[in-house]
């Protein structure tokens, strides 16, 4: 992945996360077709949440990756939150058999979720913090990418 930087007015910031979100019980419910309408919920979010970017997005039968963008005033259990309401709100509406999967319940997702950052290379924050100076004095010339 290119290392590429947001801008917002007060900072400047490389957030990225991988994010798996598991169904409820494990059920096995994503196959081509449901993925393919939950692919397009999660790409239509960003015109409600526009600071929250999906870069990529696979599945497995039971649940899904993502790498995000998320700006640094945003919590990450706010942004699964969003993620997880919106589509289990619009994959029960969409497919009848979700609602007796999940009878009883609102949800299709476990409550758990795993999350990493996927950052800069800590070599390369090593090397930059190491190399502070020198680049003013021409020294050394360092780049983060």
């Amino acid at each position: 992945m290119k290392q590429t930087f947001k801008k917002q007015s007060n900072c400047i910031y490389h957030c990225t996360y991988h994010l798996i979100l598991c169904t409820k019980y494990r059920r096995k419910i994503f196959n081509d077709g449901v993925f393919a309408y939950m692919e397009a919920t999660l790409k239509a979010l960003p015109a409600h949440y526009p600071e929250v970017e999906i870069v990529e997005i696979n599945h497995d039968e039971d649940h899904i990756h993502l790498l995000l963008w998320i700006p640094p005033k945003m919590a990450i259990g706010k942004v699964v939150n969003i993620l997880k309401s919106n589509t289990a709100r619009h994959l029960k509406k969409k497919f009848s058999f979700l609602k007796e999967v999940y009878w009883g319940t609102d949800g299709i997702w476990s409550d758990s979720y795993f999350v990493s950052t996927v950052g800069v290379n800590e070599d390369i924050i090593r090397r930059y913090i190491e190399h502070q100076g020198r680049e003013d004095a021409g020294q050394h010339q360092l780049k983060l990418v």
